[in-house]
């Protein structure tokens, strides 16, 4: 089997990445021990937003206001599919009791996490649909309290559709912050809310960063990169459709990769051809981005078989993995690393980032190969119990305390050793590790 670049990329996804965290650990700390005031500091600082932190439900009915009703009915739509996706997710996820030997049940339980936080970005881009992947997954899961957050822009506040978003998919609070600040208060349970259990959303490397120092102390959803997307196409692809699917992901970023494996010279070549031009196309910002993105990131390359694209789309592990080829069913079989696949010509991410219902919050660097991505599970805990008959110590307190005084447990041991003496007087065990 052979691979041959059609073109190769010059950076990688940790290409040009600054050491932030120093920058990033200066801010929270300021921020735990300063509170609201240091937050509202960060916020005048780098959002330039001096106005009320907290969101109010007069807020959101004008924001509501000056959304028309063409954009809400989308958001609607979109909400309804992606509240239907996490429905099912979750109906999949159960408890269960089983006995394991005669006396001795155990099981499992799903718990909501008390308290979730939210990051919407809102810089470059407005996402909306960052508004309904994680806050309507979070409502579905069963958490208590949701907090979200999202940059205002100067003298306006948060984008009203964003607003109208996370008030119809279940957000309990919103916060005029973003960036680092942002995280903070909902981490901290700064201006009154709850301090969450997991944060998630994307955001800029600063946010990213954020969330990783801050792991281990709450949850996260992952730790993110730049956004990635991969199509593989055979003969039978359009390479208009495959060249813009790659152009539109390219757009979300300078640093965004976007990759072609292609089984057919002719239409690698193409999409070669065609890409330029229709990144040309676009509005300037978008231009810019998806210029440098396929100048740096983009890939397109040539293998001689099916197997070989899996081979070299497993390594690649991408975020997003598009297939335009024949025998969609064989390559759903054979694909086991990417955070969330589109099969058929007919689906594209840019559906699955907006309106088709599966989260668009994935795995990015190469996690796709541990990790998917945020679900209704992410926000739930799965814990076990156990119940036991004292008939069932007989056997489970002699097992126990041997196997705890040969690994030099000896307290452990004489959790059992007190139980056997209480429930079985008189009875004579062996209980030594030899």
């Amino acid at each position: 089997m052979a691979t041959t670049y059609l073109k190769k990329a010059q950076k990688t996804s940790a290409s040009g990445e600054e050491d932030v965290r120093a920058t990033v650990q200066t801010i929270l700390d300021e921020i735990e021990s300063g509170g609201d005031a240091a937050a509202r500091d960060y916020a005048a600082r780098f959002d330039k937003w001096d106005g009320d932190i907290r969101v109010t439900a007069d807020d959101i009915a004008a924001a509501s206001q000056r959304v028309n009703q063409k954009l809400k009915d989308d958001i609607r739509f979109a909400h309804d599919n992606v509240r239907r996706f996490a429905q099912a997710q979750r109906a999949t996820i159960q408890d269960c009791e089983v006995e394991i030997m005669p006396g001795l049940l155990a099981g499992q339980k799903q718990i909501p996490v008390s308290a979730a936080g939210c990051y919407v970005p809102g810089g470059r881009y407005s996402h909306i649909a960052s508004a309904v992947m994680t806050v309507t997954t979070a409502s579905v899961a069963g958490v208590d309290h949701i907090t979200a957050v999202s940059p205002p822009r100067p003298g306006e506040g948060i984008n009203p559709a964003i607003l109208y978003t996370l008030d119809l998919c279940g957000a309990h609070t919103v916060l005029n912050l973003g960036g680092v600040q942002g995280i903070a208060a909902m981490a901290f349970g700064l201006f009154d809310t709850p301090e969450v259990n997991i944060l998630v959303g994307p955001g800029n490397q600063f946010v990213a960063e954020a969330k990783r120092i801050l792991y281990g102390r709450v949850g996260i959803d992952m730790f993110a990169g730049p956004t990635e997307s991969m199509v593989i196409a055979d003969a039978d692809a359009d390479a208009n459709i495959v060249a813009w699917d790659l152009v539109g992901q390219a757009e979300h970023g300078y640093n965004s990769p976007v990759w072609l494996i292609t089984l057919d010279r002719a239409l690698g070549e193409e999409v070669l051809r065609l890409v330029p031009g229709m990144i040309e196309s676009l509005p300037e910002l978008n231009r810019d981005n998806a210029r440098a993105a396929w100048r740096d990131y983009g890939e397109v390359i040539l293998v001689d078989s099916r197997e070989e694209a899996v081979t070299v789309s497993d390594r690649y592990a991408s975020e997003h993995l598009q297939i335009q080829c024949q025998d969609l069913d064989w390559w759903l079989a054979n694909l086991t690393n990417y955070g969330s696949l589109f099969l058929g010509e007919e689906t594209t991410v840019a559906f699955g980032d907006k309106v088709s219902g599966p989260n668009h919050v994935l795995p990015t660097k190469g996690a796709g190969k541990y990790s998917g991505g945020l679900w209704v599970g992410k926000y739930m805990k799965t814990v076990t119990w156990q119940r036991m008959t004292r008939e069932a110590n007989r056997q489970i307190g002699q097992a126990c305390a041997r196997i705890s005084r040969l690994e030099g447990m000896e307290g452990h041991a004489r959790t059992a050793d007190v139980r056997l003496e209480k429930y079985f007087p008189g009875t004579n065990f062996d209980l030594s590790a030899e």
